[in-house]
Formats: structure tokens, sequence, C-alpha cells
């Protein structure tokens, strides 16, 4: 056995949602800000990414976390989500599975009852509160980036299920939220491939008219996903959000759970100390806490706390034979959609 390059990992769900934290492998990447780091793996050199998440080494299924040093003196650690389509500046569940392997391999002392992890991202500072018992954290609380509605009630027009109203928010990445019953379908695990298809359509089609624009931080410009969002009969929001090339996210999504108290909010149905359940796909839930009001440029914002959990589920080391014959990798429709 001979490689040219390896990486560790600690393989970690959160609540269905596989998260592989890179824990040894990458020195760094180039830039003094995440955001540039971010910009750099996206514009200038992707093949970490494409050698990861693609396949054999990977499938359409789940994320690597990157984790870099931290730019900024206040985090410990630096952060960014890898996945099929590119790299991403923020995901609630991908920093709960890097704060679960963190702290349970000792890569971070961890503390009990609670321990907490800074990590730096493109889209701010995330403060990681652990709640740990018996060596495991059983509760990551994450302080997420400040949350925004940056168009309320926009139109999309399509042949196939004429008008569709949607959100578009900020809450780590840019959200299209959609209302389920719009396409006419529920939120449940025999509808996924249906959801997933559509929602990733509905993005394309959205993103080719909608520049999504951050107002201060041109790196987390253009929109990533679409989330169909569903009311629940006790309350909490049935969620899905939909992942090029297409699937649906297993967990309840948190910067997406971060960008629905926004709307919230912005309709006058959610006010600080207000807490939300989301539930995804498969029953998973995440709480969100809306703690206070904000502003990002222009926009009216939410400060919120999301919280869940993660397991850990594996430890792997993953090489490159110098002769592999797909050094980044390959996709395929049968597994990946069209």
């Amino acid at each position: 056995m001979r490689f040219s390059r390896t990486i560790q990992t600690v393989d970690v769900h959160c609540e269905g949602e596989i998260g592989r934290v890179i824990t040894g492998g990458v020195l760094n990447i180039p830039g003094a800000t995440m955001a540039e780091k971010l910009a750099h793996l996206n514009r200038v050199d992707d093949t970490l990414r494409r050698w990861l998440c693609s396949e054999p080494r990977s499938g359409p299924a789940g994320s690597f976390c990157l984790l870099t040093p931290a730019c900024d003196p206040a985090a410990d650690v630096g952060f960014i989500v890898l996945q099929p389509d590119q790299a991403h500046a923020m995901s609630g569940s991908n920093a709960m599975c890097a704060t679960t392997a963190l702290l349970e391999t000792g890569m971070l002392p961890m503390a009990e009852p609670e321990s907490q992890v800074t990590f730096d991202t493109a889209a701010g500072l995330v403060r990681a509160t652990a709640t740990c018992q018996g060596g495991k954290v059983v509760k990551v609380t994450l302080d997420m980036p400040p949350a925004f509605v940056a168009k309320q009630g926009a139109v999309i027009d399509t042949p196939e299920w004429g008008a569709v109203p949607y959100d578009l928010c900020f809450g780590g990445v840019f959200y299209a939220l959609i209302d389920a019953d719009r396409i006419g379908l529920a939120i449940a695990p025999e509808n996924a491939r249906q959801l997933a298809t559509i929602g990733v359509e509905l993005r394309n089609r959205i993103a080719a008219v909608e520049p999504a624009l951050h107002p201060t931080t041109p790196a987390l410009n253009g929109l990533s996903y679409v989330m169909f969002r569903a009311e629940e009969p006790d309350g909490a929001l049935r969620t899905c959000t939909t992942l090029r090339p297409g699937r649906a996210d297993r967990s309840p999504c948190g910067t997406g759970s971060n960008s629905n108290m926004a709307t919230r909010h912005a309709r006058g149905l959610a006010q600080p100390g207000d807490k939300v359940i989301s539930r995804s796909i498969i029953g998973g839930e995440f709480v969100t806490e809306f703690v206070e009001e904000t502003r990002v440029g222009p926009y009216k914002a939410t400060r919120n706390r999301v919280s869940g959990q993660g397991w850990i589920y594996g430890i792997s080391q993953i090489g490159l034979d110098p002769t592999d014959p797909f050094p980044l990798g390959f996709t395929l429709s049968d597994t990946w959609g069209g």
C-alpha cells in the first residue's frame, strides 16, 4: 500500500445527518480570514473537496467538516463544511458533529457539566456549549450567526407548480424557504426523492434570477439551499432541506432552523424568549431559541440558539493511491440524481 495523501476523520452523525470531521492530513487553507479560506476552496482550488466528497471515497449523503487554525483569536478552531456541490460557510448539524468529535476524542479538553468550543466561520463566530455527562456530549447548543430575511414573499413562476412563494433568508448560508404544500407533497420519508429533486430544481431556478447578496461578506453570496417547511399539529415545524445534486437533509438543519426563526419574527410570530422545535424528515429534533434582535447591514436580524446532539460512529483513514484513476472522484446519476 502506498498513499500520496492521507486524511484522518472522526465520523459523526447528528440526528442522522453525517458529518465526518477531518482531524488530520490538512494543515491549513490559504487565506487571512475564514471568508478568504472559503473563497479559496470554492474559486481557486477545490481538489480536496472533490477528492473527499465524490465516489468512490464518499457519496451524496453527508459532509466533511474541515478544521483549520482559527483566524480570529477569540476562536478555538476554524470551521468550513465540504459538500458535494461546494464548500459552505456554516452548518448547524456539522458544527454539532465537530463539537462532539473535538471533545470526545480529547482534541479539546472536556469539562463537565459544560464545555465550550468557539468556531471561526466565514459567517462569524459560532460558540458551541456542550452539555457533557460521563465523558459524552449529550447536547450541543450553538449561538448561531445572526439570521435575517432578505426578501419576504418573493415568487418564482413555474410551469409545474404555478407561482411558488419563498422567503429568501440568511442563517449562516442563504436559503429559499418554501411551504411544502405549494408543491403538493408532505415532508415524509416516502417523498424524500421527489422533495430532493424538486427542491434542487427550484433552487437552481431561483438562483438563476436571485443573486442572494450578503450585505457585508461577499464570500457568503449565493443561494445554497431550498428548505421545505410545514406546521405540525403540536406546533413544531417539519423541515426538509434539499441539497445538490439531489438529496434530503437527514437532520432538522441548524442554519435552516436559524433562518426559519428570522422569518417567524419578520411575520410577528416570534419574540425574544420563544422556542420552536424543528423536526426532520426522519423525526429528529432541534430546538431553536430566539435570543434577541439585532441588525446585519440594512436588515433586521435575530440572534438564535439551536440545540441538538451528535453521535460518533467511526474513525477512518482515507488515502489516495498515486495510480488511482479517479483522484477527484466521480458521480453517477443512478445514485446522485440528474
